[in-house]
């Protein structure tokens, strides 16, 4: 039987015959940036199997993002920038450092004090980075990608604040900034054409549009932006991922919302033909089914 090792040298070695002379076209003809959205792709994929619980599923799915790794790794070393060694050699190096209460002297005795630790140690590696003094004003924000997505970018830039003590003493005043930030929304809706901000309603999207000065359009993305940025501190201050939390929110209503069509289609209707109050009873009954079951 093959040792981890040599299977992962075996996935090391196909990658590198599917780039060379007389591989795979499709291969052959990648890029960095154009295998950038299959990484995403996978990585939300990943994500799914492990909400849905889906073991078998996992597998699979983490291949394919390991694939992704290789990948990447494989055209670096073809353009001499570095190779899979390196990758795994900056990998090892970093575990190592960055648990020195396994691999040194330093003790941790709870998941609190290891995440302490974590944190001060990647200030440390950060100082590192910086040339000398000549860099040391460099922002404590700064390596947070604004290239990842904006809920993601929203939680380090506030853990990363949070890390020089500015924070809410308390998650109370997270619910007074909560309430600031939706009020302050609701000033700038005072503004809002006649007759006011109304559902869109059935049929195309966007149609029957109440047209929104510029400048007012601005302001009111601006405040729901804070309203966002708030509840992931909220999601933060709770030990929360925001993502995930979202994600299965998503998928209730997704689930809600098919039971309810798949009721109506029975009775040979489709949700457009339903009335809003029958509809609001659906989703009441597929809240207590959601229950029971």
């Amino acid at each position: 039987m093959s040792t981890t090792g040599e299977r992962f040298e075996r996935a090391v070695s196909i990658m590198e015959r599917l780039r060379a002379p007389g591989g795979c076209p499709w291969d052959r003809e990648q890029t960095f940036d154009s295998i950038k959205p299959f990484t995403l792709e996978e990585t939300y994929e990943v994500l799914e199997a492990i909400d849905n619980r889906d073991w078998p599923e996992l597998a699979g799915e983490l291949g394919d993002l390991l694939l992704q790794v290789l990948f990447y790794a494989e055209m670096a070393k073809e353009q001499g920038s570095f190779s899979i060694d390196d990758v795994l050699d900056r990998l090892s190096a970093k575990l190592i450092n960055r648990h020195p209460h396994v691999f040194g002297d330093v003790t941790a005795d709870t998941a609190d004090q290891v995440k302490r630790n974590w944190e001060a140690i990647k200030v440390e590696e950060r100082k590192k980075k910086r040339d000398g003094g000549a860099d040391e004003k460099r922002s404590i924000l700064a390596g947070v990608s604004s290239a990842m997505p904006a809920m993601l970018e929203a939680s380090k830039l506030s853990s990363r604040a949070a890390q020089v003590g500015f924070d809410w003493p308390n998650v109370d005043g997270l619910f007074e900034k909560l309430r600031e930030e939706t009020d302050e929304l609701r000033e700038e809706l005072k503004e809002f054409p006649a007759p006011g901000p109304r559902p869109q309603g059935r049929g195309m999207a966007g149609s029957g549009k109440t047209p929104v000065p510029e400048k007012l359009q601005t302001r009111m993305e601006e405040e729901v932006g804070d309203l966002f940025f708030v509840l992931i501190n909220v999601a933060r201050y709770l030990s929360v991922d925001p993502e995930s939390a979202l994600r299965k929110t998503n998928r209730k209503f997704k689930q809600r919302f098919q039971w309810m069509e798949e009721r109506l289609h029975k009775s040979g209707r489709s949700a457009e033909q339903a009335p809003m109050k029958e509809l609001e009873s659906l989703w009441q009954q597929a809240k207590r089914e959601e229950k029971i079951g």
